[in-house]
């Protein structure tokens, strides 16, 4: 499976309002792996940002002025997405977003969610953990993932801290990162496994049971038969089957 874990950043809150997407960072994951295939730009909104948004990002208006504009960079966007389980943090925002950008770019264009699946790690969040804070920071301090960086908003950034997140929410990276060159760097490549090699695991120790503690069990058995009216399912294995 090839998931995209997708964060941007904004010129303010709402698109309906003339607000236009200024970055968009993207981590790719296959196989639960890392694979450092990612995606980042940042974006010309040809208008203003809003103060409150550079303090939360940081992201300056003449940073942005030789930057390409969303145009230039929908279709390559598009292929790196298609296909995908797109993991965003409150989708509803970045989806919005997107799919405004999406319309402004092309009369009648694709909505992300007709191009890939989407999970939304906070409403995984608020399911897991009912009642509790689930912003990014806080589920990074749930789990324990290093947050220590980010003293603003970033797109790309911020997708890094939540593949991390996520990951340890379902269930734990099972790549441990790793760095060897053999690890895909192109999406739906299949990552090679160097067999186990039985011959040098040590032979196990085998610890049977005494006349003691058989005599024992059969009448713990017994007791149990006894107690629930002859259902005891283990008397009915033959001995030495079981």
């Amino acid at each position: 499976m090839r998931q995209i874990v997708l964060d941007t950043e904004t010129t303010g809150l709402d698109p309906h309002e003339g607000h236009r997407i200024i970055e968009i960072g993207c981590v790719e994951i296959v196989a639960r792996r890392l694979t450092r295939n990612n995606f980042h730009q940042y974006l010309q909104p040809d208008r203003e940002i809003d103060a409150g948004a550079i303090a939360v990002h940081g992201i300056s208006n003449e940073f942005l002025r030789d930057k390409p504009r969303f145009a230039d960079i929908a279709e390559s966007l598009l292929r790196y997405l298609e296909g995908a389980e797109l993991i965003i943090h409150n989708a509803a925002f970045d989806l919005g977003f997107l799919d405004h950008e999406l319309g402004l770019w092309r009369e009648g264009g694709p909505r992300i969610v007709d191009l890939c699946r989407v999970t939304d790690t906070l409403a995984l969040a608020r399911e897991r953990h009912p009642g509790q804070r689930n912003s990014l920071d806080a589920l990074c301090k749930r789990y324990e993932v290093d947050n220590s960086q980010r003293d603003l908003h970033g797109a790309l950034l911020d997708a890094e801290i939540l593949a991390d997140v996520y990951l340890a929410m379902t269930g734990g990276q099972v790549s441990l990162s790793f760095d060897a060159p053999e690890q895909s760097e192109r999406p739906g490549e299949a990552v090679s496994v160097a067999p186990l090699d039985r011959s040098r695991r040590p032979a196990l120790r085998v610890v049977r049971a005494s006349d003691a503690e058989l005599a024992a069990h059969r009448d713990r058995l017994a007791a149990i038969d006894k107690a629930s009216g002859g259902a005891c399912l283990w008397r009915r294995i033959p001995e030495g089957e079981g």
